[in-house]
């Protein structure tokens, strides 16, 4: 396997966190210090940092000092461009999903609710 594999592999699970993405879209904005990044997507402050903390480590943010205050931004913008392409690839399949779904009933009968099969001898006996 080469090098190149692992490495997007590891990106790729890095990116497997919903907390995660959420902090990229935030970060595709511009540089943010982590206080407001964590008010921005309701987390505190040290929930923040680790998943940032991951996310460098990977080398998709990068932090920059200004003073005392630590911001961070996108290493590189095109990451966004590659959630984006994922995110259009799962919205085209829950899209092919549904239509499956709704060819496969055909009939309004099918949309009766569930009712469990009635047993003789209960409904004979009352």
């Amino acid at each position: 396997m080469d090098e190149i594999t692992i490495l997007q592999a590891e990106v790729l699970k890095t990116l497997a966190s919903p907390r995660r993405l959420e902090i990229l879209h935030v970060l595709a904005d511009g540089p943010i210090e982590v206080g407001r990044l964590a008010k921005a997507i309701g987390a505190t402050q040290p929930n923040v940092s680790q998943h940032l903390a991951m996310l460098r480590a990977t080398g998709l943010v990068e932090a920059e000092r200004d003073g005392r205050e630590v911001r961070y931004r996108l290493a590189d913008p095109d990451v966004m461009v590659a959630c984006g392409i994922m995110r259009g690839v799962l919205e085209r399949r829950l899209r092919r999903l549904a239509d499956l779904s709704a060819t496969s009933v055909g009939t309004t009968e099918s949309l009766v609710p569930y009712q469990p099969p009635t047993n003789p001898r209960m409904t004979a006996t009352r």
